[in-house]
């Protein structure tokens, strides 16, 4: 299939969007744009099991790849699967086990990053 142009936005609202169709936990969006020099939108959600994990990042990489939305590196940062990290460019995926999510609260991080820039 040829590649699609689609802008940053678009891009993360079609992740959030499958994530929630795979039952993912707590999914929201984080537009970064003009505060970090890496990427235009983080995806932030949460699953129940290291397996509900697993299965969400295989979801994203089966169902984006036909809509010319390609993962160039997806990341096992917690160890045992825990929290995977899928760097679609301009949108970075966070898939957390909730504790970690928490634990890190990488989200948090960056909201508040947001809000000083504003």
């Amino acid at each position: 299939m040829a590649k699609q142009n689609i802008d940053a936005e678009a891009k993360a609202l079609i992740i959030k969007e499958l994530l929630e169709e795979k039952k993912a936990d707590n999914v929201s969006l984080l537009d970064v744009r003009g505060v970090c020099n890496f990427t235009d939108f983080f995806v932030f959600c949460s699953a129940r099991t290291r397996r509900h994990i697993k299965a969400l990042s295989e979801h994203l990489e089966e169902k984006l790849k036909p809509r010319g939305i390609r993962i160039y590196r997806n990341t096992r940062t917690g160890g045992d699967d825990d929290w995977v990290v899928l760097d679609c460019l301009d949108v970075v995926v966070h898939i957390f086990d909730p504790h970690l999510r928490d634990f890190y609260g990488v989200e948090k991080l960056w909201n508040s990053r947001n809000k000083e820039e504003a």
